[in-house]
């Protein structure tokens, strides 16, 4: 059994549990969870407590024909369609975001290869498969970057990142990510701004391939 040594901050399952992350990042940590039985009690924490402050909240005025349009609206028929559930090394999120299909792994260079699964003004989430043995090109970033491993491992100037890891990288961290022996490197990664490359063909490539 895997042992994950990289877990969500407590501050970003807060804002996760209260809804308000940025949909790209809301799909990492949704992964996450069902990977980590760790983040997954400390997320149900969060929501006891977030009951907690609803209850202590005073009571706010409403209209008068509220409870009579909810009620309408409990009544009219909804098409229940399970979501897509773990399939190989994708878990549930993911599976949704894929529609239930595998990757459409487009090549990056060097036997990098990457699926974008979503892209908005909040930012965007990609599956990214590396070969054993390769680097990423040197970078930085301009915001927030979350990337978890859902196969395999890799390595930067932060540490050693194994399958159910999340590294968490702001615009302080520039890295080289090495991918591990073994098995090729499978993440989920979601940014909220591009990534700041230190040489000059990522960066002319950048707009192409939308990293």
């Amino acid at each position: 059994m895997t042992t994950i040594s990289h877990h969500i901050p407590d501050s970003m399952l807060a804002a996760y549990a209260a809804g308000t992350l940025p949909a790209p990042f809301a799909l990492v940590i949704a992964t996450h969870v069902s990977m980590c039985s760790d983040c997954r009690a400390s997320l149900e924490a969060h929501h006891v407590a977030g009951g907690v402050v609803l209850e202590d909240c005073a009571p706010a005025s409403l209209s008068s024909d509220l409870k009579a349009n909810v009620l309408d609206m409990l009544d009219q028929p909804f098409d229940d369609v399970p979501r897509p559930k773990r399939s190989g090394i994708y878990p549930g999120p993911v599976m949704e975001q894929l529609k239930g299909k595998p990757p459409r792994w487009k090549p990056l260079g060097g036997g990098v290869k990457q699926t974008i699964l979503s892209s908005s003004d909040e930012g965007s989430a990609r599956l990214l498969f590396i070969p054993a043995g390769q680097a990423v090109p040197d970078h930085g970033h301009n915001g927030l970057e979350l990337t978890l491993v859902l196969q395999g491992s890799f390595s930067d100037d932060t540490g050693y990142f194994g399958t159910g890891d999340l590294e968490v990288a702001d615009e302080d961290l520039e890295h080289i990510p090495i991918a591990g022996a073994g098995l090729p490197c499978i993440c989920l990664a979601a940014t909220d701004a591009p990534l700041r490359f230190n040489s000059l063909v990522p960066r002319l490539l950048q707009p192409i391939f939308r990293i």
